[in-house]
């Protein structure tokens, strides 16, 4: 169990978003100061030199308002292995896992590459504002009050984390 760093590979468009704008969510939606044990440590896996130039650039920013040292590794990736099927969609699963079968997702391959199963998750998990939910919610093509009624409770509760996608 200790020799792994528990991670997610994002995937993105740049056309719509930056990399450097992920960064700063990135070090803005934790504390990359603490000391974790290699299962939960701050991480950074880059793909290119022009990633390990941006991780590089905006730790110094960031560092510049800390008080504490930044200790997040930063490497180049290897592999990325997933995490175990249990492991995917974790709140979702927890919470509302008759999602899965309302967006007829059976297999954990299904479940992982799911871009409806990704933003519902981040929704109960408490990313992402109400307005934004209710924008999204008819895209989804689930016709279930109940289902809605408890990822939406979850979205409106009060989050540090909404301001961190807004």
């Amino acid at each position: 169990m200790g020799d792994h760093t528990e991670s997610i590979q994002v995937q993105f468009d740049p056309a719509v978003t930056t990399y450097r704008k992920m960064l700063d969510v990135f070090w803005n939606g934790h504390d990359p100061t603490a000391p974790m044990n290699r299962q939960y440590l701050s991480s950074i896996f880059y793909h290119s030199d022009e990633q390990l130039r941006a991780v590089e650039e905006t730790r110094e920013e960031h560092q510049k308002s800390l008080h504490k040292n930044i200790i997040t590794r930063v490497k180049k990736l290897d592999t990325f292995y997933d995490a175990e099927d249990y492991h995917q969609k974790y709140q979702l699963n927890q919470m509302a896992p008759e999602v899965f079968d309302l967006l007829s997702l059976t297999t954990g391959a299904a479940i992982k590459d799911s871009s409806a199963a990704a933003r519902l998750n981040g929704y109960i998990s408490g990313y992402g504002t109400e307005d934004d939910f209710e924008r999204e919610w008819e895209g989804f093509g689930i016709e279930d009050d109940d289902v809605k009624a408890t990822i939406g409770m979850r979205c409106a509760a009060p989050s540090e984390r909404a301001c961190l996608l807004s």
